[in-house]
């Protein structure tokens, strides 16, 4: 993922959402299918109500795909 030093915050409506992995997605954070080939998937989530997120931005979290404050300490 390109490290960034901070999260994207995102007013995110209900659906699911399919959160980019790899950090080739030419709509970072959300997956573009960029990764075919990469062997990596994106991080699927399932958004029940509209609600703000924070998705990481440095792909240091301990909590993929959401932020945790590890960027803080980069």
């Amino acid at each position: 993922m390109v490290e960034r030093k901070t999260p994207y915050v995102i007013k995110e409506q209900a659906g699911t959402k399919a959160y980019c992995a790899c950090g080739k997605s030419n709509n970072i954070p959300y997956c573009d299918g960029s990764h075919d080939g990469t062997g990596m998937t994106p991080y699927i989530v399932k958004i029940e109500e509209e609600k703000t997120v924070a998705i990481c931005g440095c792909g240091h979290s301990s909590n993929m795909p959401y932020c945790d404050g590890t960027h803080l300490s980069l």
